[in-house]
């Protein structure tokens, strides 16, 4: 958590979009993005909370992969830190 905004990876979450993504929650608004490339799935978020969003995940990318990688395989992924 950041700023207001709530980044989430659930466990073996792969079978809706198939491919690795985070949830993300600003009060009453939620997206879903690619990790790799940002990508919007799903949803909306006010501008000024995604481009904070976007820069944490291109500073922490590998970071969301590996811990994806974990989460799909029903592991526990580590906690990363938040945007400062």
């Amino acid at each position: 958590m950041f700023y207001g905004v709530i980044v989430s990876m659930f466990f073996l979450d792969n079978r809706r979009h198939k491919r690795p993504h985070v949830h993300v929650r600003y009060q009453e608004h939620e997206i879903v993005l690619s990790i790799p490339d940002g990508e919007v799935l799903e949803g909306s978020v006010p501008n000024n909370k995604l481009k904070l969003v976007f820069a944490w995940m291109e500073i922490h990318r590998d970071e969301l992969l590996a811990d994806w990688e974990l989460a799909v395989a029903g592991q526990q992924p580590y906690k990363i830190e938040p945007l400062k």
